[in-house]
């Protein structure tokens, strides 16, 4: 079933040309998934936060856009919990955890498959923001 979710997530250049691919969403909830490159590690020999970052904030937007009109972030923040590493094939789920007035509020787990299971590599937690009518109001 596609939603307004899959539209943007389409349009959305920068989550698909790190090779994020949208595996489901539908009613307040998201899963998008990325392998970590070399382009992606840093000087520490670890996956760059930033591209975790952007891999949880990109479950989250398709999350909040699944219920039709146009959702942005309002605010995020993130705990790194472990390390992600070269190769590591790492999957976002993001769930609603209230939605009032034109605002809500969405967790996102990262985690990387290991033999003894998921492994959560990060928390994020979202607000987001409908957007009115009007372009000039948030």
């Amino acid at each position: 079933m596609t939603n307004a979710a899959h539209t943007m997530f389409a349009a959305d250049e920068a989550s698909r040309a790190l090779g994020i691919e949208l595996v489901e969403a539908g009613d307040g909830r998201a899963v998008a998934t990325m392998t970590i490159t070399a382009a992606m590690v840093n000087g520490h020999d670890i996956a760059h936060g930033g591209y975790v970052f952007l891999l949880a904030d990109t479950a989250f937007a398709c999350a909040c856009n699944t219920h039709g009109p146009v959702t942005v972030a309002a605010g995020a923040e993130i705990s790194f919990v472990a390390a992600g590493r070269l190769g590591d094939h790492l999957v976002a789920t993001a769930a609603e955890r209230t939605r009032y007035g034109r605002n809500g509020i969405y967790d996102v787990t990262v985690h990387r498959e290991t033999p003894a299971g998921p492994e959560v590599v990060a928390e994020f937690r979202g607000r987001s923001r409908v957007l009115s009518a009007k372009r000039d109001e948030a």
